[in-house]
């Protein structure tokens, strides 16, 4: 602090600081005037944005104020949702890609919900943050490392809560499984196996088998590009930054196939895109090592004909929970199953030990619709820390390395594999965080 250079950079931080905190304080303040009502702006209310809107209208303590979107007709048709549950009609911001700027100035707005194209996530949620709102943005919340650290630096600048909203984070079988961990039923855990395995070409595709803006992202790099939904219920399975980390990633693709051959069979031999140079190999296998020396292994598999899959499989040193199996295994408890080292169905523990949001939160949700119902509880869990100025049920750190993954991998692969290490996001402080995720008292 003797420097020109540290004087300087520290006004600086603590004017931002302070700002962020001003912010926050008008932002919630105006909630209370309010009757304690969440006033919420959606940023882009295409097919996901919308499924969220519709989630969120069936939440009395939530009124949408303001929709932004660059269609026109997206941005009418959210309005038009909206009149129809009964509230006033929000203002919409159509001008430009950057009209959702506009939008945040708004005193009516105290948190915006981000469902955009991926490049647009990490600068949405950066510039909300900096104007004291509450932020809920998709996955992944960032695809580069420098938008990874954009999100921490802003969010310990200003204080502005800002999560992901990686519904499987919610999901009620894997917050049973984490009730089992924390009440030590698997011993201590050891390691972990996940997959997002969906053959998602034609959501990548248009109408004409052409790349949207998502399909432009397997033209332009080789990456676990959909790292979230994998990973989102493992971080608390594995206390990871909260006494553990992520601490190096090795990554492996397979060639490019799946796309050019579905591509071909759908549209015939002559079809343009079918001959483009995809660059996005059809598997990725990511090994990752953490600081207390447990492994996770996360797969994507995206561009190849097969069911919808995750195969969750968390491993301790008394027993595992397999997903795929939708089974457990509890070594040494009485019963012939134990005595023989086989599967118990996961059932009866589902409903032993459900968590509390899934037998009591969710009941104050009169329309529990989309992902069996996870898609409500995490909003309506966002609405109410909005609507009372607490913590969002998932912080920054956690959504960031939640999506480091996707650069991460890229820059393994690219390497020819070879092992990458894991900036900590925490700066030290996952030695001494306690787990605070979907904590049952």
């Amino acid at each position: 602090m003797n420097t020109p250079m540290n004087r300087r950079q520290f006004t600086k931080t603590t004017v931002a600081t302070l700002a962020g905190m001003t912010a926050v304080s008008t932002s919630l303040h105006g909630a209370e005037k309010a009757g304690r009502t969440a006033r919420l702006g959606f940023i882009g209310v295409g097919g996901r944005g919308t499924s969220l809107l519709r989630n969120t209208l069936g939440l009395k303590p939530a009124r949408v104020t303001a929709v932004c979107d660059v269609n026109p007709a997206s941005a009418a048709r959210a309005q038009k949702l909206v009149v129809a549950a009964g509230q006033p009609e929000p203002a919409a911001y159509t001008k430009s890609e950057t009209d959702f700027e506009r939008m945040l100035q708004r005193d009516d707005v105290d948190a915006v919900v981000i469902s955009t194209p991926w490049e647009w996530h990490a600068p949405m949620a950066v510039a909300a943050m900096k104007q004291g709102k509450y932020v809920g943005v998709e996955v992944p919340c960032a695809i580069t490392l420098e938008e990874c650290w954009q999100l921490i630096r802003t969010n310990e600048t200003t204080g502005v809560p800002c999560m992901m909203l990686e519904n499987w984070s919610f999901r009620r079988d894997n917050l049973a499984v984490l009730n089992m961990i924390r009440q030590g039923l698997f011993g201590q855990i050891v390691h972990c196996h996940s997959a997002h395995s969906h053959n998602c070409i034609y959501w990548y595709m248009d109408a004409r088998g052409y790349p949207r803006w998502s399909g432009k992202h397997l033209l332009a790099r080789c990456a676990d590009q959909y790292p979230t939904h994998t990973l989102g219920p493992v971080l608390s399975w594995m206390d990871i930054n909260c006494g553990d980390r992520f601490e190096t990633i090795v990554s492996m693709a397979t060639g490019q196939f799946g796309i050019t051959d579905q591509l071909t069979r759908r549209y015939g031999a002559d079809h343009e895109p079918a001959s483009y140079d995809w660059r996005q190999g059809d598997v990725v296998t990511s090994l990752i090592r953490t600081a207390k020396g447990k492994t996770i292994v996360v797969n994507m598999d995206m561009q190849l004909p097969r069911p919808y899959d995750n195969r969750w499989m968390i491993q301790g040193t008394r027993g595992l929970y397999s997903e795929e199996r939708d089974s457990v295994y509890l070594a040494g408890l009485e019963g012939p199953a134990h005595r023989k080292e086989e599967w118990e169905l996961f059932k009866p523990f589902q409903e032993k030990y459900d968590h509390r949001w899934w037998t009591e939160a969710i009941s104050s949700i009169p329309h529990a619709q989309d992902h069996g119902g996870t898609d409500s509880l995490q909003m309506h869990l966002f609405v109410e820390a909005v609507r009372t100025g607490t913590p969002l049920p998932l912080d920054v750190y956690d959504s960031v390395v939640m999506s480091c993954l996707f650069p991460l991998s890229e820059q393994s692969i690219a390497a020819g594999s070879q092992p990458i290490a894991c900036p900590d996001f925490t700066s030290g402080k996952w030695k001494t965080r306690k787990p605070y995720f979907a904590l049952e008292s």
